[in-house]
């Protein structure tokens, strides 16, 4: 009864993570989802084998995407001439095992990207930098090796504004060019301290095969950082420090007669709500959602371990943030991508 009770409570967490996600902006969440190794470092041959510890893991991960489909509310509309915001997210993740259930986790994400600005100051951003780092500890639930055939982790983090937060890029402003504030989906960081939930499970299904979850949100109870975005709208002259959350959910199928192989097929949301959970929400910010058909595969050799994912838009929406709702004003607008490309390597020392 105690590990079904666990199993609901895991499931019910990834649900609560879907609903009370409100929404997603302009770019996705900068946080990448953690490796799951254990969908087919434990296969050999079909069969599950024990649990190993490594006292080090590296992972090393990767997303590019192209934000160009111009979005107010769920609808996209048509421009002549629209926004390219390129992002190219790295994440150095560490985790060191202290034993079979406890793990210590660090990430480190690192940011560049450009954004071709058509609304004034226009011109064209770069900004490159290290994000805000994130320290903390996750412990799975159930002792391994797990008989039932699956495991729940939970953990928690702290952030720390180690990114900078008020990047500016050369751009032409009343015929001039000057240096200004570059867009916030362009930004490393967001200037304020706080602190990540999350969670991740799998449980075996048939013959190698594992319905998988993660799920995590970033709490920021900082309402607005200072840094000025030179918008006209009420309540939008500074950038808010808004929260942000990820969650997947699919089915992991290992490849017959290929050991370590897995392919898999789930469902990706990802975002920044209207609302923070914790503190006021004042300020600039593009709220909105993205779920987005997530496919991919897992390829385990010894004690690397390759992911590579190809997640695809199925429902794009930018609802109205809290100064928009305040003072009536028009509902902002956001630049959503197609697909993005999720590539994360890891090994275990």
């Amino acid at each position: 009864m105690k590990k079904r009770t666990a199993w609901l409570i895991a499931i019910a967490m990834v649900g609560w993570m879907s609903g009370r996600a409100l929404a997603q902006g302009c770019v996705a969440a900068h946080s990448n989802q953690r490796s799951m190794n254990e969908l087919v470092k434990l296969y050999d041959g079909g069969s599950r084998q024990g649990w190993s510890i490594h006292n080090l893991t590296v992972d090393i991960g990767y997303r590019v995407f192209n934000s160009n489909k111009y979005f107010i509310g769920d609808q996209e509309v048509p421009r002549p001439t629209a926004v390219r915001n390129h992002q190219n997210i790295f994440d150095i993740g560490l985790e060191y095992q202290l034993n079979k259930q406890w793990t210590l986790i660090a990430d480190v994400p690192v940011f560049d990207g450009t954004r071709n600005q058509l609304y004034s100051p226009s011109g064209i951003y770069q900004v490159s930098g290290i994000g805000d780092l994130t320290l903390g500890a996750q412990r799975w639930i159930f002792r391994a090796p797990a008989e039932n055939g699956g495991n729940i982790a939970v953990s928690a983090s702290v952030k720390i504004p180690t990114g900078i937060d008020d990047a500016t890029g050369s751009a032409l402003y009343k015929g001039q060019t000057v240096k200004a504030t570059a867009d916030q989906s362009m930004q490393p960081g967001d200037g304020g301290w706080g602190f990540v939930l999350g969670t991740q499970g799998y449980k075996n299904l048939w013959r190698r095969a594992d319905l998988y979850g993660q799920g995590q949100y970033l709490f920021n109870p900082r309402d607005t950082n200072g840094v000025p975005t030179f918008r006209k709208q009420p309540g939008q002259g500074v950038m808010s420090v808004t929260d942000q959350y990820l969650y997947r959910l699919g089915v992991s199928q290992g490849v017959p007669r290929v050991r370590g192989l897995a392919l898999s097929l789930g469902v990706r949301g990802e975002g920044v709500p209207v609302r923070d959970l914790l503190g006021a929400s004042d300020g600039f910010r593009r709220p909105g959602t993205i779920i987005s058909l997530d496919p991919g595969l897992m390829l385990n050799v010894r004690q690397t371990t390759l992911s590579v994912n190809g997640p695809w838009a199925l429902y794009r929406n930018r609802p109205p943030s809290v100064p928009e709702i305040e003072n009536n004003t028009p509902n902002g607008d956001a630049f959503f991508a197609d697909y993005t490309v999720i590539v994360t390597l890891s090994h275990h020392f």
